[in-house]
Order: C-alpha cells, then sequence, then structure tokens
C-alpha cells in the first residue's frame, strides 16, 4: 500500500492534460453539473446537525469540492495530479471555505476510519489497476448510513471517451493491453496525454456485487431517478421492471453511474 504518491506513484503528467481540466473546471457546465451531482446527492445523504464530512476523490481542481463548501459542508479534497492540488488551493486561497486539498493516492486515504458522510469518486477506478482496494478505502472512511459515488467506464456500451479509438469499450483484453502501453509510451494523445490511461472496464452489475460484499447498497442510474417525481422518475421505474429494457438502457449509456448506501451496522 503507497505511503507516499510522491515516491509511489507519478504525480506529474502532460502539461495538455492540466491545462485542459484547469480550463475545463472553469466552465460554466462544470459547476452545474457539480450542483446537480452535489444536490442528487444531498437526498440520499445521511440527516445530522451541522456540515457533512465529504471526501471528494480526484478532486482535480477543485470544483466539486467548492459547491458543497458553499453550502458549508467540510470537504476534504484528494488528487494524485500535483499541479491540479496546486490550483485547487490557490483557488480557494483566501476565500474561507471548509476545504482541504491532499496530495494522495485513493488506495490509501489519509482519513480516520468512519469519518466521512458522503464520497465521491467520479472516473476514478478506471485509472487504478488495484480497484478494489479502492472500493475497500472508500467503504472504510465512510460512517454508516453514508453514501458513496462513484462513475466509470461501462464495458457494455461501445461509446466512451477514454481512448481516441472506435468502439473501444468492446475491444479484447489483449488489444486494449495494447493500446495502454502505447498510450504511456510513444503514443499519448491516444489516451488524450493521461499519466494513468484507463485500464478497467466495468458492468453496473459486476460493479453493484463489488459493493454488496463490502455491505454497499447499490443504487444503478435508473434506481437513483426511480424516486423522481415526473415523467423522468416513470420512466425510471418502467425501466425497472422491464429486465430486457435496463440492459438496453445499459447498452446506450456510455459511463456506469452508481450511488451506494453504507448498511448500519
Amino acid at each position: 500500500m503507497p505511503s507516499s504518491p510522491e515516491q509511489h506513484w507519478q504525480t506529474r503528467t502532460h502539461q495538455a492534460f492540466v491545462d485542459y481540466y484547469a480550463r475545463q473546471s472553469l466552465s460554466a457546465a462544470a459547476f452545474d453539473r457539480s450542483r446537480r451531482l452535489r444536490d442528487k446527492l444531498l437526498r440520499f445523504a445521511p440527516a445530522r446537525e451541522g456540515p457533512l464530512h465529504v471526501a471528494d476523490i480526484g478532486s482535480n481542481a477543485g470544483t466539486q469540492a467548492r459547491v458543497w463548501a458553499e453550502l458549508g459542508h467540510r470537504v476534504y479534497g484528494v488528487e494524485i495530479n500535483a499541479d491540479l492540488v496546486r490550483i485547487a488551493q490557490e483557488r480557494m486561497a483566501g476565500e474561507g471555505l471548509p476545504v482541504w486539498f491532499h496530495l494522495g493516492s485513493a488506495t490509501a486515504l489519509p482519513f480516520r476510519d468512519a469519518s466521512m458522510d458522503v464520497c465521491i469518486a467520479p472516473e476514478l477506478l478506471e485509472h487504478v489497476p488495484p480497484w478494489e482496494t479502492c472500493l475497500d478505502e472508500f467503504v472504510r472512511v465512510l460512517r454508516p448510513g453514508g453514501v458513496l459515488f462513484l462513475s466509470t467506464t461501462n464495458r457494455l456500451c461501445p461509446v466512451q471517451d477514454e481512448f481516441n479509438l472506435p468502439l473501444y469499450s468492446w475491444y479484447p483484453a489483449p488489444l486494449k493491453r495494447r493500446f495502454e502501453h502505447l498510450a504511456v509510451t510513444s503514443r499519448p494523445e491516444l489516451a488524450n496525454h493521461a499519466a494513468y490511461p484507463a485500464v478497467n472496464w466495468f458492468t453496473p452489475g459486476q460493479l453493484r456485487r463489488a459493493l454488496a460484499e463490502r455491505g454497499m447498497r447499490g443504487l444503478d442510474r435508473f434506481d437513483a431517478l426511480a424516486a423522481d417525481g415526473g415523467l423522468r422518475g416513470a420512466v425510471a421505474r418502467a425501466v425497472r421492471l422491464l429486465p430486457p429494457l435496463r440492459w438496453m438502457g445499459y447498452l446506450l449509456t456510455p459511463g456506469t453511474t452508481l450511488i451506494a448506501l453504507k448498511e448500519p451496522v
């Protein structure tokens, strides 16, 4: 288990990668997306007096952390890219918001057991070879009743943004390994100059089973939408009742999104 990401992990990457995320994180679309996610998770978060404690894993340049902190919640970001940590810290400097950023790895979170009410890990699991260790860490730091958000790859859908190659989700594993090697050697543009290209490809069922083994009740996008009113909620409830329709929904959705609730002890 890495004790210091600077000793065991590559914390620098191509400047084009940093510049892209620095720009993207300030866009109106990024803030809107982050606030929508925050508001959705607040519907599932445990009720408690005072602010929630939120772990933002893969915190990037701090947009998600900011939208939680602007409501007074205490946010602890973890990011493996040193340049993005620095940018996030500089953006928050002097604003008085309850946000702290850490340079670190999702495989060894710098938080005590059962210290967080919410854990957010968007677009992260696909990039970490020991992804099950990440799940162990997310569950460890959550309090009973806490909520976990995951978004990652979907092996069932041919559309994806990780590699600039058509139908990549459906490539056989040996061919994926070949392009992963090229992306970190001679062809970094294949994976958008990421230091850690996507190496894991999931199905919603696979992740739900892995979470259930860890005492988490997983809700896929249809389960989460079913609680909504109006047409969206009605459509999601209908999809849940028809397994072939649910599978078709997975097939047509580029990513896997799950909300998971930690069962009380």
